[in-house]
């Protein structure tokens, strides 16, 4: 990296010496097929143009050599010739700093409400799994509402651009593409839908889930994965999708 003083600000650029080592190594991903904060590097990966090799483990029997190198016990890890990185929000600015055209706001505020608003991501991934995992009927409705509270919340950050803040991909956008495809699956077995109330969600997760770089996150058995997942886990929803499929 290399400074550029423009009046009171620095800006930071990408030498192309840093670009070429960049570009020159190899990357690995190491992640879990069903993940939603492996899909967010892979956006990014993808969005960038960087070549990497995936590598899925078993998080329920979790090999050695992943457990040496991964202090949280957590995926995604990113591997490379420098070292191992871990944290999804981590891995994606780490991959946007070292290339070229940042998809990430180079305004100070803008970075930081971005960041904020990766951060309330991230709580919406924790009400998803509180959702699903509700063992019962009154659970599940109160998980419901907490949920659809979210979205409400999102509703009003959002305008009529194509993305969170633009009508460029930026790298909070991969942060509620695997948000918003949980809600592919969810959506067939519930008799109520998330996104009545609020359009600009519907019309932000339609235009995520039409990009490229989305759709080739997961594989293309992700959904039958995910609905073997969720029946596994014996809950109310899982009830309510053994019924449909009896």
């Amino acid at each position: 990296m290399e400074k550029e003083k423009m009046g009171s600000k620095t800006k930071f650029q990408t030498t192309p010496s840093a670009i070429k080592t960049f570009v020159d190594s190899e990357f690995e991903l190491v992640s879990f097929n069903l993940c939603p904060y492996v899909q967010r590097s892979v956006i990014v990966l993808e969005e960038k143009n960087i070549a990497y090799k995936r590598i899925d483990i078993d998080l329920s029997s979790k090999p050695d050599w992943f457990q040496k190198i991964s202090p949280l016990g957590k995926v995604p890890l990113l591997k490379s010739n420098q070292g191992v990185l871990f944290e999804s929000a981590i891995i994606c600015e780490y991959l946007d700093e070292i290339t070229e055209n940042t998809i990430h706001p180079t305004d100070s505020f803008e970075k930081a409400r971005h960041r904020s608003w990766i951060e309330f991501g991230s709580s919406i991934l924790a009400g998803i799994a509180g959702f699903y995992s509700a063992r019962d009927c009154d659970s599940f409705y109160e998980k419901r509402d907490i949920l659809s509270n979210k979205f409400e919340q999102l509703e009003q950050q959002l305008s009529t651009t194509t993305f969170f803040a633009s009508d460029s991909f930026m790298l909070i956008d991969a942060v509620y593409g695997p948000i918003f495809r949980y809600f592919d699956v969810l959506q067939k077995f519930l008799d109520f839908d998330f996104f009545a109330t609020t359009p600009k969600v519907s019309a932000y997760r339609k235009n995520l889930m039409n990009r490229p770089s989305v759709r080739q996150a997961v594989s293309s058995n992700y959904h039958e994965l995910l609905i073997a997942y969720l029946i596994k886990k014996e809950t109310y929803l899982s009830s309510l999708m053994q019924k449909q499929a009896a």
